[in-house]
């Protein structure tokens, strides 16, 4: 069994959720229907919808649907698969430090 952040973004993205709102994350419906749109819009595994809304939490301090669908594009674009991949991504955007 794998257990840390790794094994809580390898979840299924509705047990993702679950897991943050049980860490006390709050999520209103207009947020559940951007992560839910975004990962029809770019077609992106759980791994990697997850990845970005632990990023999106990271770097903007609350949930931002218009910023997690970017970062979830970009991901795409550039070939993310990872969660790892994700964060060191976001370090080369200056989004992390």
């Amino acid at each position: 069994m794998k257990y840390g952040v790794d094994a809580e973004v390898a979840r299924s993205t509705e047990e993702y959720v679950s897991f943050l709102e049980g860490k006390g994350f709050t999520f209103g419906s207009d947020d559940i229907g951007f992560i839910y749109f975004g990962k029809r819009y770019t077609e992106a595994s759980d791994i990697l919808v997850n990845a970005a809304i632990e990023l999106t939490l990271k770097v903007q301090k609350s949930f931002d649907g218009s910023f997690y669908i970017s970062f979830l594009e970009n991901l795409k674009q550039n070939g993310i698969k990872t969660r790892s991949e994700a964060v060191s991504f976001a370090k080369e955007q200056g989004l992390l430090k």
